[in-house]
């Protein structure tokens, strides 16, 4: 027979089923509970907690104290009691941060930080013994690049008016340990982030997944001993000798032999179109063959080869792979395998949020809902468009709100998506529905930094 503890007239309405023998209502489908007279039962499977993964919590606040040292997180409520009280004042929006205004006891627990590091998205999550305390996706912006790019022809376009002056040569100094500007800045994000959750949470260890692949393996799974050393070069005076022993000294166009016709060798993938100078990106035809080939599109559709394999991901894990070692304290690091075989275990789905908690060593904490960031260019003195889509100048003043950055008019919460007309507008939504505002509407603003937290939708971004 079951056995009763003691009466409990404040359980909730919303409570599970509880067998129970001394009213026949309460074993009813149509009811809940008896209103009158509520018990509570000593079997622990009457109310199971719920299963990993589901019913996931909300986000915490976060505390530091009066001298600025952070403390354990807490719930919205309590910290909404402590401001509207006057204990605490709100120092950060996002992620939300107060701070306390009287003395408390500094009582702080053991936190795990696991960062599952990535070319184009970083997973994060930080846990204590019993629950998750933060916990996102990092989207990286992936335009360094190309801002490099358009910068470097902006300034060739000012050296070609210039006076000619003498050339000048040992002028270029890397300091060391010198990286890539797109591979610093991804590296950077990841330190970064790091910085910023150990500013919200004690953190005493952080666990990172590294990874070192082997290209030439991963391309060609039977090399071994001198393969290394011996490329697809070996024995060739160039690509262009190469590519005429490949294609056995035939235009792949045409069909024809070169004999002495002069051969030209072409990108199936164009370079301004994200195509790379691997073998196989490359073809040998005529030069009058590869004229025809660029005057008209189908041809170039035709050859263009999309299955050419890139590692730019992989050559940025191996480059980045000990780097932690000397810029992250009390860091310990664990490899792919291990994650994918500790997420199987845990039945958890492959994405950047669950890899991190698996990092941490996350087992039956309780999860809460994942913060969704992206990092922005916070430097936005950019060219500006006319309306015709030419960039004829550049800003010459920084403005005060960048993209993603949020402000508010008339009491009503906005995204920045840009801001045009010399800063004198700013826009929110569409341009062509005329969704923008004067800057003389905005009442306040707030500056989210290099990374744009609690982005719960991802804006375009052809619009930022």
């Amino acid at each position: 027979m079951q056995q009763l503890e003691r009466r409990n007239t404040c359980t909730p309405r919303d409570a599970s089923l509880v067998p129970c023998y001394r009213d026949h209502a309460s074993n009813k489908e149509e009811t809940l509970s008896v209103h009158d007279l509520k018990t509570r039962s000593n079997i622990p499977k009457v109310n199971p907690r719920p299963a990993q993964g589901q019913g996931l919590q909300p986000r915490y606040i976060f505390v530091i104290n009066m001298e600025g040292n952070v403390l354990m997180p807490t719930k919205p409520a309590r910290a909404r009691r402590m401001l509207q009280s006057g204990k605490a004042r709100v120092i950060k929006r996002m992620p939300f941060t107060i701070q306390l205004l009287n003395e408390c006891e500094n009582h702080v627990q053991e936190v795990m930080l696991g960062i599952d590091t990535g070319y184009g998205n970083i997973g994060f999550s930080a846990i204590s013994g019993s629950k998750e305390l933060i916990a996102g996706t990092v989207i990286l912006d992936n335009k360094t690049k190309e801002r490099l790019d358009e910068k470097r022809m902006y300034r060739r376009g000012r050296r070609n008016k210039l006076w000619y002056r003498q050339p000048r040569f040992l002028n270029r100094t890397r300091k060391a340990g010198w990286l890539p500007p797109s591979i610093e800045r991804r590296y950077q994000a990841h330190l970064s982030l790091i910085k910023k959750i150990k500013a919200l949470l004690p953190v005493s260890k952080v666990i990172i997944e590294v990874a070192k692949f082997d290209i030439q393996k991963l391309e060609n799974p039977d090399i071994e001993g001198n393969g290394y050393q011996q490329g697809d070069l070996y024995n060739y005076q160039n690509t262009r000798s190469y590519l005429l022993a490949r294609e056995k000294g035939i235009c792949e166009h045409c069909g024809k032999d070169f004999k002495n016709a002069p051969s030209h060798v072409h990108h199936r993938k164009p370079r301004n179109q994200k195509g790379n100078n691997r073998l196989e990106n490359f073809m040998l035809v005529h030069e009058t063959c590869h004229g025809e080939i660029h005057e008209h599109p189908a041809l170039l559709k035709k050859y263009e080869k999309a299955s050419v394999k890139e590692y730019k991901q992989s050559t940025f894990m191996n480059i980045i792979n000990k780097r932690f070692y000397h810029d992250v304290e009390n860091l310990e690091v664990t490899h792919g395998n291990i994650t994918f075989v500790d997420r199987n275990d845990l039945g958890l789905e492959k994405s950047h949020v669950n890899d991190a908690f698996v990092i941490a060593r996350g087992n039956v904490q309780e999860r809460i809902r994942p913060f969704m960031v992206m990092q922005k260019h916070r430097n936005n003195r950019v060219l500006q468009l006319n309306r015709k889509g030419f960039k004829p100048s550049i800003k010459r003043k920084r403005s005060i709100i960048s993209p993603l950055d949020i402000f508010w008019v008339k009491g009503k919460q906005y995204t920045c998506k840009g801001m045009f007309n010399k800063g004198k507008n700013i826009l929110f939504g569409s341009m062509k529905q005329k969704e923008y505002f004067s800057m003389k509407l905005v009442e306040k603003y707030y500056n989210q930094g290099s990374l744009a937290w609690n982005m719960e939708k991802m804006p375009d971004s052809s619009t930022t």
